[in-house]
């Protein structure tokens, strides 16, 4: 079974310094039809301009992970880390008993593009954690490359979920293969591109939940590039 959610019909909001999309239910969008899909509570796609961001603020019990597509971003928290993360590059945080960060686009001329994804972990009160890595184009072109797992297997970050996150880039005709495994369900979120799935297209932001599916097949659909992440969840 799929269920296709249309960039065009997630939550939007444009502060001025940032344009935000929500696949789900965050902050002041409320749908109580897209609440999230399994473990997976939040996929918000940010656009913050220049030299502005997110001050410090809290978070607990979430697992977050943020995915640069463009530009960079400057990352402090309250456990004494500080970096600025850039294209390709991952950051994974286990909010846990309560973690406080702030994140900035350090540019003065270039907007930095993200996607911010949270996901529930499987128990509260985890030790907050840090983590971050950086992705080869190479390791994830035609195939899907392994980002996050429970047990940080291959070099992937280790998230506190039984969910494994996979990043794909296609061009031409290439395509990607799936196997899911019973009682499993998996959603797929188009970060750039044209890729089809069980028959659907799917276009930058559109996102889909599969559920009672084996094996899936992930196309590019377009002329160019594509990039796509795929949520295997419990």
């Amino acid at each position: 079974m799929i269920k296709v959610r249309k960039a065009q019909e997630r939550g939007h909001f444009d502060h001025g310094w940032l344009n935000t999309f929500h696949s789900f239910s965050f902050g002041d969008y409320y749908d109580p039809v897209n609440m999230g899909f399994r473990s997976l509570r939040v996929i918000n796609e940010d656009r913050i301009h220049p030299s502005l961001g997110f001050g410090m603020h809290g978070h607990q019990d979430m697992e977050i992970i943020t995915y640069i597509l463009d530009g960079e971003l400057e990352h402090r928290d309250s456990m004494g880390n500080g970096s600025v993360l850039r294209r390709g590059e991952l950051q994974h945080m286990t909010a846990g008993t309560g973690i406080r960060h702030s994140e900035f686009n350090p540019s003065k001329s270039n907007p930095v593009h993200l996607y911010q994804i949270w996901l529930t972990p499987w128990r509260k009160r985890l030790a907050p954690s840090y983590s971050q890595t950086k992705i080869d184009e190479s390791t994830a072109h035609k195939q899907l490359h392994l980002v996050a797992s429970p047990d940080g297997h291959n070099g992937s970050l280790a998230i506190c979920q039984d969910a494994k996150i996979y990043l794909s880039y296609l061009a031409g005709s290439e395509s990607v293969h799936h196997s899911v495994s019973p009682s499993r369900a998996v959603w797929v979120q188009v970060l750039r591109g044209e890729v089809e799935v069980l028959g659907q297209v799917l276009r930058d932001g559109d996102g889909v939940a599969i559920t009672d599916e084996s094996d899936l097949s992930l196309a590019a659909a377009g002329d160019g590039f594509s990039e796509v992440m795929l949520f295997d969840l419990s």
